[in-house]
Order: C-alpha cells, then structure tokens, then sequence
C-alpha cells in the first residue's frame, strides 16, 4: 500500500500516521518529544512529514503509543527508511524546504485538480513566464535561486509531458489578461497552454467574468490524488503553506466541481485562451 516512489510522499505519509498514533494514545506532544529527546517543534516537523525519523527513535514512540502489530511496526520502519532517500530535487540546493516537500508530493501523484487565480499554474508555464514570476516574489530571491527555482519547476512538467500525471486545471479568466513578462511572453505562454490542452492528460477550463462571484475566488488550491493512498490538499499563502487531509479533502473536492460547472468547456476555453492571446497579447 506505501510503496511509492517519492521519498518525500513517504515521510508525509508516516508522520499522518505517528500524528494519529498519538492522538489515539493520549500522549502529548510535549510527552512524546521528550520520549525520542527532542524539542516539541521538531515532533511536529516529523509528524508533518517535513523532516524524517531514525529507526531507535520511531521504535521508542511505537513503544509510547502502545503499538504492538508487528506488521505496522515492519511497514512504519520501512517507510521511515525510504523517506531517507534523496528525490531529483534535492540537486537543486536553494529550493524552499516548503517547495521541496510540494515537489515530493507532487512526484507521487497520479491526478492534480488545481485551480488558480491570479498565475498560470506551475506545471504549464513557460520558461520566460516562470522566470518572470519567480523574479517578482517577495523574498527576493538570488539570480542562482531564480535559475534552480525555474529550472526544478521546467522539470516538474515531465510529469505532464511524459504522461506520468492528470492534470485537471481550471483558472480564472484574470490569469489569461494579466500581463505578466510582456506581450511577447504572455503570446508564448498561452500558446503553450493551447499545445497543452492537446494532450490526453490535461484538461483546462476557464472561468469567465461574466460568472461573477463564485466559490473559492479568493482561494487558489491543489488536489493531488495517490494510487491506494488517500489525497491532499495543498493552498499556498502569504503567511505559510497549509496542507489539508481527510475530510479537507472532500470538501475541496466539492468546491472544485462547482468550479468546473462555473467554468466554460475545455473547447470554449482553448478557444477563449486563443482569441486573447491574439487581441491582447501580440508580440
């Protein structure tokens, strides 16, 4: 049921289930910590799935929770030995910590239900167009950072091109007028999501002025579905990236639907894309 092949998505996965291991036992978080001799926030790092566990350490808080099945302890210690490994992404030392576990999950997934309100989403962007965005973050990142940022980001969409994954993508109309890099840019970028939407695995659909207010139009979000797993929600903000399990899930899962239905056809979205592309945004 674990085996995957992103070390990251395994480190998630144990750190949700030693989360609720405890819950179920009662036992604290300060508790706990002081078990495996650390500070309460490095638990919470190792239950968020953001930093890995040691074999003697995972076996003390089995022990604490009162687990005794041998073949979750077995399958929980094999998780925590793959989660060592390193993912591609780890070539590219100036990655946020936060981005490197996205990309982990994102590598595991077999589905992405992604909507978006202001940009282009990730894995349709072109490499002006990234370079753009990624250049007017507030963390004014390094021209190196911006290089490793663009690049982990263009290779992340194989992906995409190399059918590993679906993307369900549905924006809203803003993203398509926003001027972004230029014209020359913007003709690029959304000539590339016009070749996109070709492919088998990708569906994009817009959501038009004309609908007015709709769900979660102040709230951009993913879905990433998992083979025998269940899903997660990740939303991006100012302050700090959220991820989202369980019930969260469906919930989002609703929205997006109500997104899809506000949304025009895949047809009349390529169709919309293009007669911008070629009114607003000429080289």
């Amino acid at each position: 049921m674990w085996r995957v092949d992103s070390p990251t998505f395994l480190r998630f996965q144990l750190g949700a289930q030693l989360r609720r291991l405890r819950d179920e036992a009662k036992v604290t978080t300060e508790r706990a910590a002081d078990v495996i001799e650390v500070s309460p926030s490095t638990l919470r790092r190792i239950e968020s799935g953001r930093v890995g566990v040691k074999g003697p350490a995972l076996n003390a808080l089995l022990d604490e929770y009162g687990v005794d099945d041998p073949e979750l302890r077995e399958t929980l210690l094999t998780m925590a030995r793959e989660g060592k490994q390193r993912g591609w992404w780890a070539k590219y030392s100036d990655l946020p910590p936060v981005y490197r576990q996205y990309i982990g999950l994102e590598s595991a997934a077999v589905e992405m239900q992604n909507f978006e309100t202001i940009v282009v989403p990730g894995l349709l962007q072109t490499e002006a167009y990234a370079i753009a965005i990624t250049s007017s973050e507030a963390s004014q990142p390094t021209g190196e950072a911006i290089e490793q940022r663009v690049k982990a980001r263009l290779e992340r969409q194989k992906l995409i091109s190399e059918g590993r994954l679906r993307l369900v993508a549905v924006m809203d109309e803003a993203v398509l007028h926003r001027q972004i890099g230029g014209p020359q840019v913007m003709h690029e970028q959304l000539t590339a999501m016009i070749s996109a939407a070709k492919l088998r695995n990708v569906t994009l659909q817009v959501i038009p002025f004309r609908e007015g207010a709709y769900a979660s139009m102040l709230s951009s979000f993913a879905i990433l579905s998992f083979p025998a797993n269940p899903g997660v929600v990740y939303i991006e903000g100012l302050t700090g990236d959220l991820y989202a399990e369980g019930e969260d899930v469906r919930r989002c899962e609703v929205v997006f639907n109500d997104l899809r239905s506000s949304a025009l056809s895949p047809h009349a979205s390529v169709e919309m894309i293009q007669q911008i592309r070629d009114a607003e945004h000429q080289p």
